[in-house]
Order: C-alpha cells, then sequence, then structure tokens
C-alpha cells in the first residue's frame, strides 16, 4: 500500500520576491515535519516543476540536496508534463514506493510564473501546444481552449452559460480557502456578460473563464504503508492512472476530452470504484469550459449535458459529487507545477478534516483529474482515508 502522510501548501497568487528555491524549502520542511519525519528519513525527492522559461533557475532537481539536513546525497529527480507536471510528480514518486526503490520520497511541486509580463507567460506556457501547428493561436492558452468551447458549441450549443455557472461556483468555494488567491464571490451574472471588469480574452472566453497567473508550492510525502506510524493522520493512494492523447488539435475530436475519459475509466477500473461512491472531486479548471468537458468525459452527464450537473447542484457543496471545493485553479490559483501536488494536497485535508473549504460531511473517498496540454496528459488520483 502507498500512502501520502505529510502535507504543506504555500499562499498561492503573485508573490513579489518570491524565489523557486525558497519556496520548495518552505514546502519541503513543512511537509516533512508535519509527517513526523526528518530529512534523513527520506530516500528520494520528485520535483514537479513546469518552467519553459518562465524564470531563469533550470535543473531544479539540483536544489533537493540542500532543502533539508539529510537530503545531501539522496537521489532526486525533476519530472514535466505540462499542467499536469504536479501529478506526474506524485505519481512518479508512487511508483518508486511500489516498486521497492524507496520507502519514503518527498514529493514538491513549484512554480513562479508572475516575474514575466502576461504576454510572455502566455508565449512560455505554449511551448506545451503542437507548436509546429499551434504556436500563433491567439492569446496563448486561453486560444487553445476557445477552440474547445467553439468545437462544444458548434457541436452542443453555446457552453458559456454553463461556464458562468462553473465560475461562479468555483470563486464561492475559494472565499473558504485561506490559501487561495482569488478570494471574492462573484455572481453567475458578472461571469456570463463581457464588461469592462470583465474583458473578452479570447473567443468564447472571458476574464472569468480563466485561471490566473500563480506563483506557489505544494509538497507531501510518499510513503509505503509499513514505513510509518500515522494510521490516523494519512490517505491512501488507492488507484492512480496516465493516459496521453494525440498532441495536435487537428487529430482530434475537440468537443471532448476523449483523454480524461480514458484515464478516468481507468482510474475507476483499478480502484474498484464508481462516482457513486466518491465523496469529492478536484478536477482541472484551467478554463471553466475545461471543467465543464470533464464532467462529461468522467461520465457524471452524457456528452453534451454538462450543464444539468450544475442546474440539479450535483458539483455543489452538499451535492452528488461536489466538484473543486478548493475553489479550483480557478479561484485558488494555477501555479502549473504546482498544481497537481496542490490537488493531491487539498483532496487529502478534506478526506481527514484538516481543512474544508466549504461544509462536508466526513468523506472516505476523493478523486484528482488533472490534465496537461489541451486534454493531452491525463492524470487521475483516488484517495482512501484510512481511519
Amino acid at each position: 500500500m502507498v500512502d501520502l502522510i505529510g502535507f504543506a501548501h504555500s499562499k498561492f497568487g503573485k508573490l513579489p520576491g518570491a524565489e523557486v528555491e525558497t519556496l520548495m524549502r518552505q514546502v519541503a520542511q513543512e511537509a516533512v515535519q508535519d509527517a513526523g519525519l526528518e530529512g534523513g528519513d527520506i530516500d528520494a525527492v520528485v520535483i514537479g516543476h513546469f518552467n519553459p522559461g518562465l524564470v531563469a533557475q533550470g535543473f531544479t532537481a539540483g536544489l533537493a540536496g540542500g532543502l533539508l539536513p539529510g537530503l545531501h546525497m539522496k537521489p532526486a529527480v525533476r519530472v514535466e508534463n505540462a499542467c499536469a507536471t504536479g501529478s506526474a510528480a506524485v505519481h512518479h514518486a508512487a511508483h518508486l514506493v511500489q516498486a521497492g526503490a524507496a520507502r519514503r520520497v518527498l514529493v514538491i511541486g513549484v512554480e513562479i510564473m508572475s516575474g514575466l509580463p502576461t504576454r510572455e507567460v502566455g508565449n512560455a506556457l505554449l511551448q506545451a501546444c503542437y507548436v509546429r501547428e499551434e504556436i500563433d493561436t491567439p492569446a496563448g492558452f486561453a486560444g487553445m481552449f476557445s477552440r474547445l468551447a467553439d468545437a462544444y458549441a458548434e457541436r452542443f450549443g453555446d457552453p458559456h452559460p454553463a461556464m458562468a455557472k462553473i465560475a461562479a461556483k468555483n470563486h464561492a468555494n475559494g472565499v473558504h480557502n485561506p490559501l487561495a488567491q482569488l478570494r471574492t464571490a462573484v455572481e453567475e451574472s458578472f461571469c456570463a456578460t463581457e464588461s469592462e471588469k470583465n474583458p473578452r480574452v479570447v473567443g468564447r472566453l472571458l476574464r472569468s473563464d480563466c485561471s490566473p497567473i500563480s506563483d506557489g508550492a505544494a509538497a507531501l510525502v510518499v510513503s509505503a504503508r509499513g514505513a510509518h506510524d500515522r494510521r490516523d493522520q494519512c490517505v491512501t493512494l488507492r488507484a492512480i492512472a496516465q493516459t496521453t492523447d494525440l498532441m495536435p488539435l487537428s487529430q482530434r475530436d475537440m468537443s471532448e476530452l476523449a483523454g480524461a475519459r480514458a484515464a478516468w475509466g481507468q482510474l475507476m477500473q483499478r480502484a474498484g470504484t464508481t462516482l457513486a461512491d466518491l465523496d469529492l472531486l478536484e478536477t482541472h479548471d484551467c478554463f471553466t469550459i475545461a471543467e465543464l468537458m470533464q464532467y462529461e468525459a468522467i461520465g457524471l452527464c452524457p456528452p453534451g449535458q454538462g450543464m444539468r450537473a450544475l442546474e440539479e447542484g450535483w458539483v455543489m457543496p452538499g451535492g452528488r459529487l461536489p466538484v473543486n471545493l478548493s475553489g479550483g485553479l480557478k479561484s485558488k490559483g494555477h501555479p502549473v507545477g504546482a498544481t497537481g501536488v496542490s490537488m493531491h494536497v487539498l483532496a487529502a485535508w478534506q478526506l481527514l478534516g484538516r481543512w474544508r473549504s466549504a461544509p462536508l460531511p466526513r468523506a472516505r473517498l476523493a478523486a484528482i483529474l488533472n490534465m496537461g496540454g489541451a486534454g493531452v496528459a491525463n492524470y487521475g488520483s483516488v484517495l482512501e482515508r484510512v481511519a
């Protein structure tokens, strides 16, 4: 069995003067201490850091040995898989434990994005597209997801009323998250309407449909079941799954997230669970159209009917499957390399009752769905409360 036993999460937002190494050290210390361990108890370190030129410091795995006493000379590696980088790091650590190559692994996700002008950030993120065909997409990755929204609209009708509901829902949830970047509730009518304060970014996407540029870090300790005594303070990584769809949008049906659907199917089979068993879901709402399409990819609604999940309250606090009680990427923030680790940390905290972004009965099972690129890298996890 693979357990998550120690957790840490910085404030997300635009953090003036923040440095990658400083954020890494902060969350590393907190997560190891939270696990009741010292640096020397850690067998390996996995760093999730996207950084396509967002900061000058590359080779961030090389910083690991100096983060804590006891980490010097321990193996460390950096992984990257676009916006799913953090989940890639968690899954890599789990594989090390499952293979017997390590008993306890420190996972750190980190990103500094606010040090560059917005246009340069957008250009950097476009390195996660199929450059040969898509590098000139207007408005960066917002333009990529605008194309998905257009394809969805052509097949099923205008998705923006549902997108506005998602934006308002996630902002309302984010009010309760003290670590979130945006902690202001916004009316659905505001999110549905282009205005001076909510301008159009590109195509069908208004500013309220887009996650913000963020800095931040999160960390956790992945442990073999027999390598810790934290049974009442841990969650089990019950199942993981990952798929990689075709990268060029020109080769895919952009009205659906086929890669997410495939990863979710594998995840449910490996976990031996169904949607009805889950108590909450943290999903990848980098743009509101993504969350809407994920409702359909996971089978919560048939294709084209994702709006039902909102109208019937299924994804709201207290609904049959609350989605993004943390505020999601839309409200919590989206420091790319940290996002997937953050999703695991906050889902675990909700299961453990250590922090909740909205009222939630004592929950047992949480799921995470994290995407990299325009639905290319798709990572799913199911976490289970042990005690």
